[in-house]
């Protein structure tokens, strides 16, 4: 034993490798500075909410919690109550273990999709609801995502916002497997929730009509036209919005004013109306940056 010491001792001081040893070391150190920070360990209990990003030039994706929600209360949300009643049973099901659907939500900007998407956390976190938004360009990451999420006790919304597709996109067909193709389904904690602007998620040229068939006075779309269509139609619920009317734009005007803690007073109606006209168009978007300035004016007045 002491002669292996002895044996050791002298390569220990040997100058050579002293030198080779400093040298690995700072490579290593370079190294680590280069590398990304290991991905860090969600705790579900105290976590509502995360982002999948991806470090494109490692080809690593990670969860990353959201410390700051932008979560609207589900009470502020008005002119959209059929939406609100058909979204908030689905997921009633889905958090009792019942079967649910994945859901599209679609149409006009500015009305609310993602909000009420949004506003489904508070209402059901503590019920075990959890939220995991991705990028468009990440959804080639979906099966790696699901993996992660279905040894956890939770239910999860896969939240993809503002979602559409170009023309030779790859990233909706991982999608388009996950929603109902792929052999391997979606875990049972997981639902996948998206909004788009676009019905059929992907854009629709006029020259594509040409490829529709007339049999026996029966019209028969396109491939082109199938495809886009078969993309949409995987998503058990579609749900859709329409601009809003003079009406319902003030109704969730003063539903905001109240849910910010403020009211309403005999000039409101007219600066409203005046906001929308400044802004182009009547939205729950408009509304709700109304209301804030709205609110944050009295407030400054009584101050």
């Amino acid at each position: 034993m002491e002669k292996y010491k002895d044996e050791l001792s002298s390569h220990l001081v040997n100058p050579e490798l002293a030198l080779l040893v400093a040298r690995g070391n700072d490579l290593l150190s370079r190294l680590e500075a280069w590398l990304p920070s290991a991905p860090q360990r969600i705790d579900w209990k105290t976590t509502w909410a995360c982002r999948w990003r991806r470090q494109t030039s490692l080809q690593i994706g990670m969860l990353l919690p959201v410390t700051t929600l932008n979560c609207p209360p589900w009470s502020a949300l008005s002119a959209v109550d059929e939406q609100k009643a058909s979204l908030d049973r689905n997921f009633r099901q889905f958090l009792k273990g019942l079967p649910a659907n994945n859901v599209l939500l679609a149409g006009s900007r500015g009305c609310g999709k993602s909000s009420l998407v949004k506003a489904l956390l508070p209402r059901y976190a503590s019920k075990g609801l959890r939220l995991v938004e991705v990028d468009r360009e990440d959804l080639i990451d979906l099966p790696e995502i699901t993996a992660q999420l279905e040894k956890h006790p939770e239910k999860f919304i896969l939240f993809a916002d503002d979602l559409s597709f170009e023309p030779g996109d790859a990233a909706y067909k991982p999608l388009k497997a996950a929603l109902d193709g792929s052999v391997a389904g979606l875990p049972a904690n997981v639902l996948i929730c998206a909004t788009s602007n676009r019905r059929h998620l992907m854009p629709e040229f006029f020259d594509e009509n040409a490829a529709a068939q007339h049999l026996g006075g029966e019209v028969r779309p396109g491939e082109s036209t199938e495809e886009k269509i078969s993309l949409s139609d995987r998503f058990g619920l579609i749900l859709t919005f329409y601009p809003f009317d003079q009406a319902a734009y003030l109704t969730i005007v003063a539903s905001w004013i109240t849910a910010l803690g403020g009211s309403s007073r005999d000039e409101t109606r007219s600066e409203a109306l005046q906001w929308a006209i400044q802004r182009g168009g009547r939205s729950g978007r408009v509304a709700q940056q109304f209301a804030r300035d709205w609110v944050g004016r009295q407030g400054l007045k009584r101050r």
